[in-house]
């Protein structure tokens, strides 16, 4: 079973050291590891005596002492009990440097702290990491908060009281942190920073252990017997008493093995306490605490398995939605570039084919708005009375036409068909608007150009290009579409228009009859029939164009030019485009430590999970 605390000591570590250590909001919607971790909070006010229980617990002098708040980051300390050898203390932010000298740990604590948070004496929520090996502990993992404090002292902000009390509560507060709570016995319990603050995250005691310190020094004539039987304030674990060295013993560097041998005659010898002395002592409490850390432990193995599990998959889906790293040679730079630039091209297809939503815009345009556009020339404004006598008779000249005016058809019929440049030229623009909106919605759903911004940048503007240069060739060709309307007029429509009399056809009428209004109609009437005739075979042939010159030819060549102008750069110039968004690489980099962390975590839990 040993096995399971160290299991969760080398997790612990690897958190540490990845920097998932439980701040809140790091991570986004991934879960730390390290809040899933059950682990031992030492809770307790500034001079409750927590400092010298663990310092008993281990055996050794190597916390900071002083004045005001001493313990400023979380400390998590981590016994190893060795078979035999010279004691040794280990930092996790020193590796391979073992410490013999425990007043140089000690020393190491204070400048780390202020490596961390400065010689403001403000807090932090990183912690240290320390690890003891020593054949006089038991294997136990205990994290040592800052002491909570009603009263700033100088140098430090207003808000230290309350940020510290938010730090304990946020260690605490989760459901797999076992609460060390250390009061006093010379105070009102009722008072106890400790035991106020762990009965709000955990008022029916499930996962506090109360910790009664000082017992040697209550009042004469008093004693913590109630509390110690758990009269006074019960827990669901019985209180444990400990007897601390006193501040001469401290000064006299009294040693620990020494005052743990004074502390259990202590209480086999006052009469009050002889009763409980076998379940009293920093001894005892090391003991208790490290067989129900490993009790704990075994509980939570199938939860702890089930959310990494769970992780590992939230952050393999993660990375491969951001993606690979860049390649580092620049034929791999290339590739990658062509890739991506091919992805975007397919879904840009996609839409188009109507496999993606988009494409059936540009049947709207054809099948609604350009139809619309031309019924809104009205042909019949053009073809006034006024202006057919006007346009009919100027064509004339000094002489009337003998038998029909077929200037002033050509010049009637012209004026009208090349009012259709409008909407022609309009209809090339909408495909182009709605073209442009495609390679946009296309970037944005070819999620490896999030990846890379500058290449976003370069290939958008590239596409855009691209269309530039369609939308000049299909403007140009949809407006030959009219002026060939315009330059030759269909003959075998006018053979067939009836001659007679009735409808002006007879050479013999008279100047006068041939510019009366009935005459003029008819012409009118004519040219109507004949524009009309040419809009039904545009409203066909436009569309035709418009899709030749700028659909068909998106499809077909898009980022030929781009792809072109790419096969000329270097590797230098390719790593520019492959300049990916620094935030993008940070996440990556930080997903794929935390994916090994989670990996190596599942390994070493299902090696021990056997002995569950």
């Amino acid at each position: 079973m040993e096995n399971l605390i160290q299991l969760v000591n080398k997790i612990q570590r690897a958190c540490t050291a990845l920097g998932d250590h439980g701040e809140d909001g790091k991570e986004g919607a991934v879960p730390t590891l390290w809040d899933a971790l059950p682990s031992i909070a030492v809770v307790g006010g500034q001079s409750s005596g927590k400092s010298s229980v663990l310092e008993s617990i281990v055996g050794k002098d190597f916390l900071p002492r002083g004045s005001g708040i001493v313990t400023r980051r979380p400390l998590v300390l981590q016994l190893h009990k060795i078979d035999e050898g010279r004691e040794y203390a280990e930092f996790m932010h020193l590796p391979r440097k073992k410490f013999t000298d425990f007043a140089a740990v000690r020393q190491e604590i204070s400048d780390e702290t202020d490596r961390e948070t400065g010689r403001t004496k403000g807090i932090s929520s990183v912690p240290i990491h320390l690890s003891i090996y020593s054949p006089h502990v038991v294997n136990l993992t205990l994290v040592d908060l800052p002491g909570l404090t009603k009263v700033a002292v100088d140098g430090q902000p207003d808000s230290i009281v309350q940020d510290i009390e938010n730090m304990v509560r946020a260690f605490i507060e989760k459901p797999n942190c076992i609460i060390l709570a250390i009061s006093p016995a010379n105070q009102d319990l009722a008072t106890s920073d400790a035991i106020k603050i762990s009965r709000e995250v955990d008022p029916k005691g499930e996962r506090t252990f109360g910790v009664l310190t000082k017992i040697d020094l209550m009042d004469k004539g008093t004693d913590a017997v109630d509390i110690l039987e758990g009269k006074a304030y019960k827990l669901n674990f019985p209180w444990i008493g400990v007897v601390n060295r006193s501040q001469a013993d401290i000064n006299k560097n009294v040693d620990m093995i020494a005052a743990r041998r004074r502390e259990q005659e202590y209480f086999e010898t006052t009469p009050e306490y002889r009763h409980l002395a076998s379940r009293m002592g920093s001894v005892h409490l090391g003991k208790v605490l490290s067989k129900h850390l490993e009790t704990v432990i075994k509980s939570r193995i199938p939860g702890l398995q089930s959310l990494i599990s769970k992780t590992i998959m939230d952050l393999e889906m993660e990375l491969n939605r951001i993606g690979k790293p860049i390649a580092a040679d620049t034929g791999g730079k290339l590739y990658t570039v062509m890739e991506i630039c091919r992805s975007f091209d397919q879904i840009f297809k996609d839409h188009l084919d109507g496999i993606r939503p988009g494409g059936d815009k540009i049947y709207q345009v054809f099948d609604n708005q350009f139809p619309a556009a031309l019924k809104r020339l009205h042909f019949d404004k053009h073809l006034s009375m006024d202006t057919v006598r006007k346009l009919i008779t100027e064509a004339d000249g000094y002489q009337p036409h003998l038998i029909a005016p077929e200037q002033g058809y050509r010049r009637l019929i012209e004026s009208c068909v090349v009012s259709i440049r409008g909407p022609a030229e309009a209809a090339v623009d909408m495909v182009h608007g709605i073209l442009k909106d495609l390679i946009k919605t296309s970037m944005s759903e070819t999620l490896e150009l999030k990846q890379y911004p500058t290449l976003k940048v370069e290939l958008g503007a590239a596409a855009n290009e691209s269309l530039e240069r369609m939308r000049e060739e299909s403007k140009r060709a949809t407006l030959q579409l009219v002026d060939m309307e315009c330059a030759y007029l269909t003959i075998d429509f006018f053979r067939k228009l009836p001659q007679d009399a009735e409808k002006g056809g007879n050479p013999t009428h008279s100047l006068f009859d041939r510019y009366s209004d009935a005459y003029l109609r008819r012409i009118a009437t004519t040219v109507l029939s004949y524009v009309n005739m040419v809009c039904a075979s545009l409203r066909n042939t436009i569309p035709k164009s418009v899709v030749y010159c700028q659909v068909r030819e998106a499809k077909r060549s898009l980022l030929d030019h781009f792809f072109t102008e790419l096969g000329k750069k270097d590797g230098k110039q390719l790593s520019a485009l492959l300049n990916e968004d620094p935030a993008v690489m940070q996440r990556r980099t930080s997903l794929a430590r935390r994916l090994e962390l989670y990996r190596n975590a599942q390994a070493e839990i299902e090696a021990v999970a056997w002995d569950k």
